[in-house]
């Protein structure tokens, strides 16, 4: 008998692995996940294919062979055109540094001490949001121009440069970084404030060791928010700049003044590099942020102190004299008959049909853009923001979507503008028939906002329990039915703050629309900026106060029917 009759195998049986579950996918699923990927082909359309068409542009010539980097070099070896790249940065640090103290001091003034009207403060700080961002600019040269009523306050420097350019950004940035700082102020823990009394902690140490930890990270948000904002802006400079270029005024000289694309390409892509980073920096800051304010925290009442109350009481109303002394400045210019020799007052600058400048017809189109963008920037946003947050599983285009609805935050309107010629005007392109319309502003302007509007919608249906989706599905109650019934309803404030978002940020637009209107699609904004171009600054600033009065007044039906829908809000919820 062989010797390996009776060998036993020891090697362990393979055993078969247990076949994978997959989850059973419902049609409603499926239909969400059509309605997703539809929003991703949307943002890809919209966002990433244009700005890709905007690199590939800057590294083309004329002809559109490929030259590599040759575009960049001939633009940084050229003195007369970097020189901008260098008044950017100067001009934003210098604004952003500016605009922080004042804003920081102004945020803590009406969140931690006890001056009266604090609320009327702070509607006060939000009142540059309404204006276009050339209107300060027009008001400073009625301030402090050759003409100006306060002229000799400059000390025979010309405000037309650095200093204006300086002083109107400031103006433009500072409600942005007072809205970030202020609630960054306003989440704070009293029983913190309380130890560093109980330890006999001077005030100043307090606010070193307790006050500025507490908000840094809010105080670095703004930073790099109005950095950007600055850097990118298009409206002050061109009014007030004079020959002191910077960025935004170079690229569009190059596009429209001198029809060179591939340069403008190259300035697009030098005014997207520091948007990008200070947007990346932000994150990386977001994500090393702290809570500082736990379950058990006390918030934070401020306490009488009548000398800091007396000094900060003098900060905010000497901030608010300029805010409003600039926006009253562009008022009165509108009605003054011819500044500065005949300051009688006249509404003739407001009669635009007689003026050569369009009529109002510029006037009914931003106000077609501006609704138009809100109604539908609002349902594609929201809708969007509900399919990101409520779908389950499908994990990578729920990522890529929420990274497609981030990176128009980190584009400048110049940049998006061009890429949009560069992308919808190519005879190849199937949706060329929306360029020369005003539907190619519609899909820019809600684009371009489209990052706020779409993190607003997040952090509302965030704050939803999870148990409603879950008893609809239960009920066997239709996805789009606990839609329209239950979520649209909750989050009704946050859908009208998106619409009213929208519907402002259409009104003022100039950058993100320069490069793309028509004759026939010319928005109020860009009319202004015409006119004054003409020599026409009192025209230009009627058309910049028509925008705040509208503006302003949509606000205030804004309001009124944000307290109506709280009310019913808070029935719905009694019953």
């Amino acid at each position: 008998m062989p010797a390996d009759t009776f060998a036993f195998d020891l090697t362990p049986p393979k055993t078969q692995a247990p076949p994978r579950i997959r989850p059973i996918v419902s049609r409603e699923e499926w239909g969400m996940r059509a309605g997703l990927g539809l929003l991703a082909l949307y943002l890809a359309v919209t966002i990433a294919i244009p700005l890709f068409m905007l690199l590939r542009k800057s590294v083309q010539d004329a002809d559109g062979n490929f030259v590599g980097l040759a575009n960049f070099v001939r633009y940084f070896a050229d003195p007369a055109r970097s020189i901008s790249f260098q008044h950017s940065f100067f001009i934003s640090i210098l604004g952003t540094l500016i605009t922080l103290l004042l804003a920081f001091w102004y945020a803590y003034a009406v969140t931690r001490t006890c001056i009266p009207a604090r609320g009327l403060f702070k509607a006060i700080a939000l009142t540059p949001l309404l204006a276009p961002s050339l209107l300060p600019g027009l008001a400073l040269v009625y301030l402090f121009g050759n003409q100006g009523v306060l002229k000799g306050v400059l000390l025979g420097q010309s405000i037309y440069g650095p200093i204006g350019v300086t002083i109107g950004e400031v103006f433009f940035a500072f409600p942005h970084a007072v809205l970030i700082i202020t609630t960054a102020l306003a989440m704070a823990d009293q029983r913190l404030y309380e130890a560093a009394e109980a330890m006999r902690t001077s005030p100043f140490r307090t606010f070193l060791t307790v006050t500025l930890p507490g908000c840094r990270y809010g105080v670095m948000s703004a930073g790099f928010v109005v950095f950007t904002l600055i850097f990118t802006d298009f409206g002050v400079p061109k009014v007030i700049g004079g020959s002191y270029e910077v960025l935004a005024t170079d690229i569009y000289q190059q596009v429209i003044g001198q029809f060179n694309f591939q340069m403008g390409a190259v300035i697009g892509l030098l005014l997207l590099a520091p948007a990008v980073i200070s947007f990346a920096a932000d994150r990386i800051t977001q994500r090393r942020q702290q809570a500082m304010v736990s379950a058990r925290a006390v918030p934070l009442e401020p306490k009488p102190r009548a000398r800091a109350d007396r000094l900060c009481l003098i900060f905010c109303l000497v901030i608010a004299v300029f805010l409003l002394g600039v926006m009253g400045m562009a008022a009165f210019g509108s009605v003054v008959k011819f500044w500065p020799y005949n300051l009688s007052l006249t509404l003739a600058h407001y009669d635009f049909g007689k003026l050569g400048t369009d009529g109002w017809n510029p006037f009914w189109n931003s106000l077609k853009l501006s609704a138009t963008t809100a109604i539908f920037g609002t349902a594609i946003v929201f809708t969007g923001a509900y399919l990101v947050e409520k779908l389950r599983g499908f994990g990578f285009a729920r990522s890529l979507v929420h990274l497609l609805a981030m990176l128009p935050l980190a584009t400048p309107g110049l940049v998006l503008g061009l890429a949009y010629i560069f992308f919808f005007n190519s005879p190849d392109n199937p949706l060329n028939f929306v360029y020369a319309t005003l539907g190619i502003l519609i899909i820019c302007t809600i684009t371009h906002f489209y990052t706020v509007c779409h993190l607003t919608a997040v952090t509302a249906l965030k704050q939803l329990d999870a148990e409603f989706e879950a008893v609809s599905a239960s009920l066997k109650v239709p996805v789009w039915r606990t839609f329209l019934q239950v979520t649209v309803p909750v989050c009704l404030p946050a859908i009208l703050d998106i619409a009213i978002y929208y519907f402002v940020n259409a009104m003022t637009t100039v950058s993100a629309v320069i490069f793309i209107y028509t004759g026939s699609t010319k928005l109020m904004a860009i009319n202004a900026l015409n006119t004054d171009d003409a020599g026409n600054s009192a025209a230009a600033c009627a058309m910049g106060m028509t925008i705040v009065f509208t503006c302003a007044a949509v606000r205030g039906l804004h309001a009124l029917a944000g307290r109506t829908v709280l009310a019913r809000y808070q029935a719905w919820r009694k019953r």
